[in-house]
């Protein structure tokens, strides 16, 4: 269980990160920004974001009301590093289109969890969890 705060702070950042991709370009940035999706999808106590909220943020907030499961986190997280993958890809090799269109997905996503707490890859995650469940 975590406190949902952490990953709303991480994607406020990746917030920052991609609209600075956009605006410039950069396969490399974004590239970065799919290894820190990578690393706190498969180390979340790990994660780049994660190092900065723990010591910086977090003492100076009161404890959580409430906590989430860490599996839909994870499950976004990798959703994240796929969608930047895919946008490292198209800056790098010229495929400038696919690079913005895929980075304007994650940045949606991303805003949607920073602005309006709305982790749209842990909604993606309870809904397929949904499907595999046995209907009785």
């Amino acid at each position: 269980m975590l406190d949902p705060r952490g990953p709303r702070f991480a994607a406020a950042i990746t917030t920052v990160v991609l609209v600075l991709v956009l605006a410039f370009g950069s396969g490399w940035l974004v590239l970065a920004q799919a290894v820190v999706f990578g690393v706190t999808a498969l180390w979340p106590r790990y994660g780049p974001y994660a190092l900065i909220y723990r010591p910086l943020v977090a003492p100076r907030l009161s404890p959580p009301t409430e906590l989430e499961p860490v599996a839909p986190v994870r499950f976004a997280q990798l959703v994240g590093f796929a969608f930047a993958t895919v946008a490292a890809i198209g800056y790098l090799s010229g495929v400038t289109t696919l690079g913005i269109v895929a980075a304007a997905f994650a940045l949606a996503a991303a805003f949607l969890n920073a602005a309006f707490g709305f982790c749209l890859g842990c909604e993606v995650y309870l809904a397929l969890a949904r499907l595999r469940a046995p209907r009785t």
